[in-house]
């Protein structure tokens, strides 16, 4: 009976510690899921989302075999540009530290520049002549981030992916161009960037910082045209650093 008592009054000690234990876990559980935001984010399938972009562009630019047998250009040098732009994002869960995102789509206001020197330049103009490419741009993109761990409120990501981008803008097709360098509207580009997600209450800010590299020629050379026989290839670049907010 002695033995049956001390067993039954440790049973009684070990159920009380062990629901102490479980109580206190629970608390701290809640206490964890007070001190982060947005606790349940990461249990989304999909969530939405808006950037707002600045980005630099610089044209890529190849010179044709006429501008090493005509001297009347004796230099072609393109420039950096800023640009803004808008997007609504897509996002879709994948894997526990994988994501698939897509916009929809993105519109980015954006200029180019192009300088020449001229050993005759048309009347009115000076030697060094520089191009203004204006461009908007209607963008595709589609990527796949990677994402860390969780560290209470923060994270960081790395993405890749396409941009498909059409400019709505595009001198492609203008007839009096005997002074412009026209451009296809499509391009294709690839992405890679890196991001950081801060969880506020209410919303996540992700500050990120990406390259596009253009892979397509976007150049419509003409060889009748001054500024643009001496041009091969024309290819996209543009660093693009944006703020996007996510719910």
């Amino acid at each position: 009976m002695k033995l049956f008592g001390s067993i039954k009054r440790r049973g009684v000690i070990f159920a009380i510690v062990f629901c102490g234990i479980v109580l206190a876990g629970k608390q701290a559980s809640a206490q964890l899921r007070d001190y982060l935001n947005l606790p349940d984010h990461d249990s989304k399938r999909y969530y939405l989302g808006i950037g707002f972009m600045y980005l630099n562009t610089h044209l890529q630019v190849s010179a044709h075999p006429k501008f090493l047998q005509d001297d009347s250009i004796l230099y072609v040098n393109p420039g950096n540009s800023g640009g803004f732009g808008v997007s609504g994002m897509f996002t879709f869960r994948l894997a526990e530290h994988f994501e698939f995102r897509f916009a929809f789509p993105e519109f980015l206001f954006a200029s180019n520049t192009i300088s020449y020197h001229v050993t005759n330049p048309p009347q009115g103009e000076a030697a060094p002549a520089t191009k203004q490419i204006q461009s908007l741009l209607l963008g595709f993109p589609a990527q796949v981030k990677f994402l860390s761990d969780r560290i209470n409120n923060f994270r960081v990501y790395m993405l890749g992916g396409i941009n498909y981008r059409y400019d709505l803008a595009s001198n492609s097709s203008a007839r009096k161009a005997e002074n412009l360098v026209k451009l296809s509207p499509s391009d294709l580009s690839i992405e890679a960037g890196v991001g950081f997600q801060f969880y506020f209450p209410v919303f996540i800010l992700s500050p990120e910082l990406k390259i596009s590299e253009g892979i397509k020629n976007i150049h419509s050379r003409d060889p009748n045209l001054q500024y643009s026989n001496v041009i091969d290839k024309i290819k996209s670049r543009m660093v693009v650093f944006s703020l996007i907010f996510e719910g």
